[in-house]
């Protein structure tokens, strides 16, 4: 099939190429470097694939766009969706596919080094070294070992980074509407305001739903240990910025580690260098010398890119034969 790709970057053209060819997909891919947003959607007219990333705007607009130049199917190269408004993709009988997993591993470790690297402010150092100061002066860290460590959602990243923190030798306390039974032997389960008072340091691994938008609030912060370290690799808007902001100024929150960002999709996988950064929000953020801020990177391994090249040709591949597993989101369900 056809597919125009969007948000393509090098390393987008390598791997899915290479999962086209090594696996005999036979799809022909057009990259385009522009964001899939209203403006670029008719550069998909006459590819009944699309193929979108997490900053791709896929709105109403943009999905009827697609629909009117003859696209079909949707296919997400990432495992959120809450860029996409599924209610009108059903409605115009867009089927949307996404990579459900891919490396797991990759997301959890990426957790767990901005951990290590705020504690013993190894970005600090870094750059202390190279400017030939060798003074240990702030650089104070903390055991690890017999903290207590807060995990919010135990899927299968939750899971795996709680388990590398029961290795540090912490306590893993976690929170989640629909428990893990598995996760029980690494974690134990509390309420969310007990899980907040009883932290030193704090990492989501949920979704973004209604119900987890801003997690981290006002009032969230104000249950929290003084000098919490909170982390999170999972989606921006599960953070407050401006609540956060408050929190680091009043030193409540001690430490913050974030691989993503609530406004980041006119800023992150892009080389802003040489330009002006208008959030003020963010640059508030890069202030604060016990803040560590990624790009959006946790998932970034060659074992993840892999795996999200090849599950992605795989599901249009499923979907132009009918032979094997389309993993389909719809507004009501996951397939």
């Amino acid at each position: 099939m056809r597919i125009a790709v969007f948000s393509t970057k090098t390393y987008d053209q390598h791997f899915l190429s290479r999962a086209n060819d090594q696996h005999g997909h036979g799809h022909e891919l057009t990259f385009f470097e522009p964001r899939l947003v209203e403006e670029t959607a008719s550069l998909a007219a006459g590819y009944p694939v699309v193929c979108a990333f997490v900053n791709d705007r896929l709105n109403a607009s943009v999905l009827r766009t697609l629909r009117e130049h003859g696209t079909e199917l949707i296919a997400l190269r990432s495992a959120g969706f809450n860029h996409v408004d599924l209610g009108v993709a059903d409605e115009l009988g867009l089927t949307v596919a996404r990579v459900p997993a891919y490396s797991p591993h990759a997301v959890a470790e990426h957790a767990l080094a901005l951990v290590l690297s705020l504690n013993r402010k190894i970005h600090r150092a870094y750059n202390r070294v190279r400017d030939g100061n060798f003074s240990i002066e702030g650089m104070l860290g903390f055991d690890l070992h017999g903290k207590t460590v807060g995990v919010v959602g135990t899927g299968r990243i939750g899971v795996l980074f709680a388990e590398q923190l029961r290795g540090f030798g912490c306590t893993v306390l976690a929170f989640d509407p629909y428990p893990n039974a598995d996760a029980e032997r690494v974690v134990e389960y509390v309420p969310l305001r007990e899980l907040f008072a009883r932290s030193d340091v704090i990492s989501l691994h949920c979704p973004l739903t209604p119900e987890t938008h801003h997690l981290i609030n006002a009032e969230a912060i104000d249950q929290m240990k003084d000098g919490v370290m909170v982390i999170n690799t999972s989606r921006g808007a599960l953070v407050d910025t401006i609540a956060v902001i408050e929190g680091l100024k009043s030193g409540r929150i001690g430490y913050l580690g974030l691989d993503v960002y609530e406004e980041e999709e006119n800023l992150f996988f892009e080389d802003l260098s040489e330009q002006v950064i208008t959030d003020d929000a963010f640059t508030r953020l890069l202030t604060f010398p016990n803040v560590l801020i990624t790009g959006h990177q946790a998932f970034f391994t060659r074992e993840a890119i892999t795996n999200i090249a090849e599950t992605t040709l795989a599901n249009v591949t499923a979907y132009a034969t009918g032979e094997g597993t389309v993993h389909r989101v719809t507004s009501d369900k996951l397939a």
